[in-house]
């Protein structure tokens, strides 16, 4: 059941969290959100706990798979909690899809291209997309420009999937540009780390529905962040979509 959002006028939909981390706990970062006026936030474990994210060699052992059962079961108990977090399950090549059918508001897929990569030939990988789909569930992307386009285009044609940072760690926003990527109805953005004048251009050529505020806390800070969002001089209303109302009508399609 999805919880009231009448009361929530601010989501940022991008912060890492996890508990091994002191300053990603959750108890350090709510300060950060109620000072910038945040009432909730869409929440990631950290890459750290989710994979080796410095050994391009990395290979899964029982305690990587322990280290992301707890990561990601940490959101989805802060959630539960009645904590004001939407967890998102960071996926790695386990692909278990039987994790979607535990709450989650989103799903986290993330990799560098100097990291280890995704196994996207898997059969595991299929259908773990084919159930993210199925779900609406959104799929925040940040991935290398080859795998973006191979994940859009090809492996994930239906998906609802957010690309953040407007595409910077994706290859560029100029490069998904050219390949057509923000034309796709299926595809969003968010604002976390980007320019302002490549927020205010997305906006005008392309959607303001379509663009998700993210502050990438710890990497961005969330006052600073919705600083930029403010700064554009939109309309109240305009400014009510990138911060709250584009993510909310997302969360409201998903399927239990």
């Amino acid at each position: 059941m999805l919880p009231d959002f009448s009361q929530i006028k601010i989501i940022d939909a991008h912060i890492h969290c996890g508990r091994n981390f002191e300053k990603l706990t959750f108890e350090n970062i709510y300060p950060l959100m109620t000072y910038a006026r945040i009432d909730a936030a869409c929440m990631f474990a950290p890459v750290e706990e989710i994979y080796d994210r410095y050994s391009p060699y990395f290979k899964d052992t029982q305690e990587w798979k322990r280290k992301r059962q707890s990561a990601n079961d940490y959101l989805l108990s802060l959630y539960k909690e009645g904590k004001p977090v939407f967890p998102y399950y960071f996926v790695w090549n386990d692909f278990k899809v039987l994790e979607l059918e535990k709450g989650y508001f989103g799903i986290k897929w993330h990799r560098h291209p100097d990291e280890p990569e995704y196994n996207y030939d898997d059969p595991k990988c299929t259908k773990f997309i084919e159930k993210a789909t199925e779900k609406n569930l959104p799929i925040v992307l940040e991935e290398s420009l080859e795998n973006t386009i191979r994940f859009v285009k090809e492996l994930a044609p239906e998906a609802t999937i957010i690309i953040p940072h407007l595409g910077a760690l994706n290859g560029s926003f100029e490069a998904l540009e050219r390949e057509g990527i923000w034309e796709l109805p299926n595809v969003y953005a968010d604002t976390a780390l980007a320019h302002p004048s490549t927020i205010k251009y997305y906006i005008k050529t392309y959607s303001i529905e379509k663009i998700i505020f993210g502050s990438d806390y710890p990497f961005g800070f969330p006052y600073s962040e919705i600083g930029k969002i403010y700064d554009l001089g939109l309309a109240e209303k305009e400014q009510r979509l990138i911060l709250r109302d584009n993510i909310v009508s997302l969360f409201k399609k998903i399927k239990s």
